[in-house]
C-alpha cells in the first residue's frame, strides 16, 4: 500500500517562493501519476499539476504554470512542487496524490488511489 507524506509547506510571505515534497513509502511511483492539488477553505480541492512517474511527462493548471514546477527524483520516490512568486490567494491545504492511470489525477477523478495527508501553506500579505 503506497502512502504519501507532504513536506515542506509553512508560513511564508508575498512574493516568496516555497518547495514541497512527497515522499512515498511502502510501494514505488514507478506505473503512476503523481499529482499536486490543493483546497483552500470554502473551495473545492483543485489541481494544479501532474507528472507521469515513467516517462516525465508534464501537465498544470493553467493558472499556475507560470509559477509552480513539479519535477521527480526517482531514486528516492520522491516527487517536488516548486512555488515562486506567491500570493495569499496561493494560501490553502496542498495534496500529493497517486493513481496508475493519468486521466484520474487530471480530473481529479473520486476513486484517485492514494491521498497525502495534506499540508498547510499560508501566504502573507
Amino acid at each position: 500500500q503506497l502512502q504519501l507524506v507532504e513536506s515542506g509547506g509553512g508560513l511564508v510571505q508575498a512574493g516568496d517562493s516555497l518547495r514541497l515534497s512527497c515522499a512515498g513509502s511502502g510501494g514505488t511511483f514507478s506505473g503512476h501519476t503523481m499529482g499536486w492539488f490543493r483546497q483552500a477553505p470554502g473551495q473545492e480541492r483543485s489541481f494544479l499539476a501532474a507528472i507521469i512517474w515513467d516517462n516525465g511527462g508534464t501537465y498544470y493548471a493553467t493558472a499556475v504554470k507560470d509559477r509552480f514546477t513539479i519535477s521527480k527524483e526517482s531514486v528516492k520516490d520522491t516527487v517536488w512542487l516548486q512555488m515562486n512568486d506567491l500570493t495569499p490567494d496561493d494560501t490553502a491545504v496542498y495534496y500529493c496524490a497517486a493513481d496508475p492511470l493519468a486521466a484520474q489525477i487530471l480530473t481529479i477523478a473520486r476513486g484517485i488511489k492514494y491521498w497525502g495527508q495534506g499540508i498547510q501553506v499560508t501566504v502573507s500579505s
